[in-house]
């Protein structure tokens, strides 16, 4: 497009203000092309004032505005969806193709009006993602899983395996880390709870979150990991980093997906074993998958205690039989019971995570894992959460005691904590009451 400034105006409809952009985008990209050393904002909307300058366009500031902003979201990040990775109040972007995008806000989704050109602007924007990563995404490797400089999740899939055309999940992580107080205030946790948890943690048992897809596993084991105390020593194990600790003695690990001769695979597995020849006082892993659960439960075994990772199931049980299964995928020929009384040697205790109906993020359960009793792993519910009424849409319930105090009692009173009777919402004659009951 050449704009011609006898014709200029303040007034253009939607394909017009389009052409314009494209118009800007093209000298933009020429302008690019004759410079050296790296592009910041200042020096975009420098440029950008040179081509508006040039064209002889008589725009009005909004639309004006409007333009630059289009622009500098392709360039400078990630074209249509830039303004809602720059929204707070959004958690989560889809987009399905071209001309669906999705978003996540206050734990609903919502369609917006946002498009891409074509299936071919998807693809530039997964690029610009993945390339500066050195993550690889083509025909042979349509899939990847990677990671927004703030540390948000993305995972983008292309056609063949996606077949109405590229798609992006991006799950979005605050800038601002998140404390026990905030999540407390958010309704998912209480004080008591969130006392005890960090009991555990500094007690040095080994913890495992367990939840759905975007129950909030993941911020969960960030807030339990800031109870870590600053003078030990931890690892931590991803596929695409984005636990943000809040220690200084850390060491970040990330899988390394093959090459495309189908070398150089790092996985989680892998990570895993190395990290017990550097000297962890303790390992996080951000989620287990497969046959490294199976590492994991040795480690926790073998004096590395007060180890914490993440899993997804919808109920404590569960959790144990995900173990299980992908313990089995270790391919090691181990008996079902050795692996069960692995579990329940090594893992403490179970924490699970909840997205309900109403959107909200909830803790569910805190479960013991109590030992073996037979062939079966033994668990005791310590906290569950009671739901009272509901507020319109809006859930209304609290997280309490079952009158239940855990076996590890004893760990948690010489890390320093004394656990009062009044925690647990009884008295003493009621938890032992309870305990001759869970004897039986």
């Amino acid at each position: 497009m050449s704009p011609d400034p006898k014709v200029a105006s303040t007034r253009f409809n939607a394909r017009e203000v389009e052409k314009i952009k494209q118009h800007f985008s093209v000298e933009f990209t020429q302008k690019l092309d004759s410079l050296s050393g790296d592009l910041n904002r200042a020096k975009a909307i420098y440029y950008l004032e040179e081509i508006y300058n040039k064209s002889g366009l008589l725009l009005s500031e909004n639309i004006k505005n409007h333009i630059f902003q289009k622009v500098l979201a392709e360039f400078l990040g990630y074209g249509p969806i830039q303004p809602y990775l720059d929204d707070s109040s959004i958690t989560e972007i889809m987009v399905n193709g071209p001309n669906a995008i999705y978003v996540e806000r206050g734990g609903k989704l919502v369609k917006t009006n946002v498009t891409f050109e074509d299936n071919a602007h998807v693809m530039r924007v997964i690029e610009k993602i993945t390339l500066p990563l050195g993550r690889r995404i083509d025909e042979d490797s349509p899939a990847v899983d990677t990671r927004l400089p703030d540390g948000s999740r993305v995972n983008a899939v292309i056609p063949p395996v996606a077949i109405d055309g590229p798609s992006i999940t991006i799950r979005k992580f605050s800038k601002d880390k998140l404390k026990v107080d905030d999540i407390i205030e958010f309704g998912s946790i209480n004080r008591t709870t969130a006392d005890f948890l960090e009991a555990c943690v500094v007690g040095r048992l080994n913890v495992v979150i367990s939840g759905g897809t975007g129950s909030g596993k993941t911020t969960l084991l960030n807030i339990l990991s800031s109870f870590i105390p600053a003078d030990e020593r931890i690892v931590t194990i991803e596929d695409s980093a984005e636990l943000q600790l809040h220690q200084d003695h850390i060491v970040r690990l990330e899988t390394k997906p093959p090459n495309i001769e189908g070398q150089g695979e790092v996985s989680i597995r892998k990570l895993v074993r190395n990290s017990l020849r550097m000297r962890p006082d303790r390992i996080v892993i951000g989620e287990v998958r497969g046959g490294e659960a199976l590492d994991m439960l040795q480690a926790m075994n073998t004096g590395h205690d007060g180890s914490l990772t993440t899993l997804h199931a919808n109920t404590p049980r569960d959790a144990l039989s995900r173990l299980e299964t992908m313990s089995l995928m270790s391919g090691l020929e181990l008996p079902l019971r050795v692996i069960r009384e692995q579990i329940a040697s090594a893992v403490d205790v179970i924490v699970q995570q909840a997205r309900l109906t109403d959107g909200s993020r909830k803790v569910t359960h805190i479960t013991e894992v109590a030992g073996m009793e037979g062939d079966t792993i033994v668990m005791t519910d310590l906290f569950k959460f009671e739901q009272t009424d509901m507020e319109g849409e809006k859930i209304l319930g609290e997280l309490k005691s079952t009158g239940i105090r855990p076996m590890f009692s004893a760990r948690l009173i010489a890390a320093g904590f004394e656990l009062s009777p009044k925690m647990f919402g009884a008295d003493m004659k009621s938890i032992m009451n309870a305990r001759q009951r869970r004897s039986r």
